[in-house]
């Protein structure tokens, strides 16, 4: 676990200060560099040591065997597993023929910083060889934003004790060998050298590599470029051969003299183009980033980052750690869809092999609701790689004899790829995780034409799939059988609540789009009579009721199940996933992940706060948040029932998911979802913002912990700022015309907000809801303290 102030608190930087081997492996996650395109994990510039080598681009993968005990019909026959491209980051250094490797000679001193502004991994080193001789390094690397198949490093070499003969080698090396990934042997193999080669050659100024995956077939083009600059005697030369090349600078330097060098890498993919045609790809993308330069690039990078962070910046008062903490979730979130164009935004984004590189409803239900207020044409681009996988998730409905589209749990390029179908083909609810992701984008967006092209279609065959998948009872109530919600410890069950009335209103949804686009629902065969029983299936859908109890069972029979024993389960027994049965798991009152309670933040209208005060109690006293996607979620209902200070609590969790190594498995990649739920915890549960109708509502109320929220959102081609205060909010417009208005509601009351005028309310009185409610023994989330720094609870 990376300890707790790893890293100092700083508004708009995470910087390491000094290198712990024993936990390389997580800062290279935190470390990592994207633009959803290409993926760079934070390795040293010299590549030894490393936790876990990484490159990947968006939907590179290699096909695998599932393994089955027992196979089944409609099981997944293969997986997919995100492959580490060829490595264009390695750049070894040799001082006087001594190489520099931070476990030999002495490090005199070692910083990195995560630029959050600038988009850039900047280092810097003095290192003293075992010879003795001293040199400063400083290197920045980049992922361009801009020009999405480029990323590029500036590489500075100094002496400080005396004249000496440095050799820079940069390189391009394929199947590097990597820590097992998998104790299957059939799947080991597959993983192990993925990489076939098709072409090396060496060109003006660097080298070029083709390779292609034995399995999915799938041609991968990588090219470097370099600018050296230094004394005018300097050697440079390049050689190539089919898993690496490399080009060798060689120079002496007097002190007071730089040996510096400029590494363009360009990538490209294809699962159907040429040789011919991807080596051209890479040679324009190389061409285009020698145009701008290394300092056009930085410039680009720059303004572009300065736009993302216009629109969508949140401050934080009163707590310094969460304000870094979500500035660097954001930056992820942009990291991982920024330039996916549609490919999947993966949970671990391109920062780490984590989950193999797959897309889960975390992508729709978490990151895509960031991002629609934010970043709205990364939405579009996700939701329309959804719709291009749409045949895939029709041909897997026919297979469970369904209609409509079943899109799968997990995959990569569109095809279901989850070996266990209880928490995998169960969990229908993704349907209409992603129908709601079109809902909201349309709706905070007015974009007709995709509604139109992509997001009506969307509607139409995930309500297909609903109204195929449920039936009426004799009494005429709707019901969806068999299924899996949120929360994988409940598993198979009926009427999961979260999944009913996320159906219901992807149904209702695609009613209404048919209505407004009848002839291109003609088209795809939507009839009268078909939305009529999709209308129907919505107004009798069945949502459980414990009324002794006066909750919801987040799945029918619920509040029976009998309880888990969380006072005798130790410490060290959680995930409970991997110390006891999944069959003990699914039959008892434990829970994994907010289920029920995340119901009641997306389909909070369906809900009286009566219900949602007593669903928060009773569900956080079984709530054990062995996933990541939990604490964000608790946050937002905390904060809506009136227990502020346990918002708080929960959005530390959240926000520091990574930077603290929460889970202890960063090593594998940032978890994407969880530093969405940051932005979600703060905005959702401080900022109180729903968006259930046309109109957007906010009921803000701040914490003890936290003076001022401030945070910024794209709604209907306007900036809109909401300005949080202890007693009072702001809200203000800006980028439309003059006579633009926003109807919005704050507290329950309406208010109209122009361009022209920012419109201020009072913060009424926080209303009495009952005790603090209490949570499993043990896993109560830590106390967030005044200055922002955590202590027990």
């Amino acid at each position: 676990m990376i300890r707790e102030r790893a890293y100092p608190v700083e508004p708009w930087h995470v910087r390491e200060t000094r290198l712990d081997l024993d936990v390389l492996a997580q800062s290279e996650s935190v470390f990592a560099l994207s633009n959803g395109h290409i993926g760079l994990r934070g390795n040293l510039d010299e590549g030894e040591p490393h936790g876990l080598p990484g490159t990947y681009l968006n939907s590179f993968y290699e096909l695998r065997p599932l393994p089955y005990a027992e196979a089944g019909y409609g099981f997944p026959e293969s997986g997919q597993t995100i492959v580490n491209v060829t490595n264009g980051k390695p750049i070894r250094l040799l001082v006087d023929d001594e190489p520099f490797d931070v476990r030999y000679g002495e490090l005199l001193s070692h910083e990195r910083v995560l630029d959050l502004r600038g988009g850039t991994l900047q280092r810097s080193v003095q290192w003293r060889s075992p010879a003795g001789r001293t040199v400063r390094i400083c290197s920045t690397r980049l992922v361009s934003f801009t020009q999405r198949s480029v990323a590029a490093i500036e590489y500075r070499v100094e002496p400080v004790d005396g004249p000496m003969r440095l050799i820079i080698q940069s390189e391009l090396v394929a199947n590097e060998q990597l820590p097992a990934q998998s104790r299957d042997p059939r799947v080991a193999a597959v993983l192990e050298s993925p990489l076939q080669s098709e072409e090396h050659l060496v060109h003006a100024d660097g080298a070029l590599l083709i390779h292609r995956t034995k399995a999915s077939g799938l041609r991968v083009a990588v090219s470097m470029s370099h600018e050296v600059h230094g004394p005018e005697r300097k050697l440079v030369g390049t050689e190539a051969y089919e898993d690496w090349a490399r080009t060798t600078v060689t120079s002496v330097i007097k002190p007071g003299e730089q040996l510096r060098l400029v590494k363009f890498v360009a990538y490209g993919w294809s699962s159907r183009r040429s040789r011919p045609a991807l080596r051209d790809q890479v040679a324009a993308a190389l061409a285009g980033a020698r145009f701008s330069g290394w300092d056009g690039l930085c410039a680009e990078q720059r303004r572009y980052l300065d736009t993302f962070w216009d629109d969508s910046d949140v401050r934080v008062e009163g707590d310094p750690e969460v304000q870094q903490a979500v500035r660097f979730g954001l930056f992820h979130v942009l990291q991982a869809g920024a330039r996916a164009e549609l490919r999947p935004i993966a949970a671990k984004g391109l920062t780490g092999p984590g989950y193999d590189g797959h897309a889960f409803w975390d992508t729709e239900t978490f990151v895509l609701p960031v991002l629609t207020y934010t970043l709205p044409p990364a939405v579009a681009s996700a939701l329309r790689w959804r719709h291009s996988t749409l045949h895939l998730a029709q041909e897997r409905a026919r297979t469970l004899g369904l209609r409509g589209a079943a899109f799968p749990w997990r995959t990569i390029r569109g095809q279901e790829t989850s070996a266990y179908w209880p928490a995998g083909t169960a969990g229908f609810h993704i349907a209409a995780d992603i129908a709601d992701a079109v809902r909201r984008y349309v709706q905070a967006t007015d974009d007709v034409q995709f509604e139109r092209e992509v997001g009506l279609e969307l509607l139409v065959e995930t309500a297909r799939l609903w109204r195929s998948l449920g039936h009426h009872d004799r009494n005429g109530r709707f019901h969806l059988d068999g299924v899996t919600g949120p929360d994988e410890y409940t598993a198979v069950k009926n009427d999961n609540v979260y999944t009913n009335l996320m159906a219901q209103r992807n149904l209702l949804a695609a009613a209404e789009a048919a209505a407004r686009h009848g002839e291109e629902a003609q088209r795809l065969g939507v009839d009268a009579e078909e939305t009529a029983s999709w209308r129907d299936a919505a107004n009798d859908m069945h949502i459980p009721y414990d009324r002794e109890l006066g909750v919801h069972p987040q799945v029918e029979g619920f509040t029976r199940f009998q309880e888990w024993d969380f006072a005798g389960t130790p410490p060290e027994q959680y995930p409970l996933l991997l110390n006891y049965p999944y069959f003990d798991l699914y039959r008892k009152q434990v829970i994994k992940q907010a289920d029920l309670v995340l119901a009641m933040h997306w389909r909070g209208d369906a809900f009286t706060d009566e219900q949602k005060a007593a669903n928060f109690a009773y569900y956080e006293r079984r709530t054990v948040r062995d996933s990541s996607l939990s604490a964000c979620t608790q946050a937002v209902l905390a904060a809506e029932t009136g227990h502020l200070e346990l918002a708080h609590d929960y959005l530390g969790e959240a926000a520091l998911m990574d930077l603290h190594d929460l889970n202890q498995n960063t090593r594998d990649g940032v978890h994407v979802a969880s530093l969405a739920g940051a932005w979600i915890a703060l905005v959702a549960g401080f900022g109180g913002m729903r968006d259930h109708t046309e109109t957007l509502s906010f009921t803000p109320r701040l914490p003890s912990r936290i003076d001022r929220l401030d945070f910024s959102l794209r709604y209907r081609g306007v900036h809109m700022r909401v300005d949080v205060r202890r007693h009072e909010a702001t809200y203000s417009l800006r980028d439309g015309e003059p006579d633009d208005a926003l109807e919005l509601l704050h507290h329950g009351e309406k208010v109209l907000v122009t361009c022209l005028e920012s419109v201020t309310r009072p913060i009424p009185p926080l209303r009495p809801t009952g005790p603090q409610p209490a949570q499993p023994a043990g896993r109560a989330p830590v106390r967030r303290a005044p200055e922002g720094e955590a202590t027990s609870r």
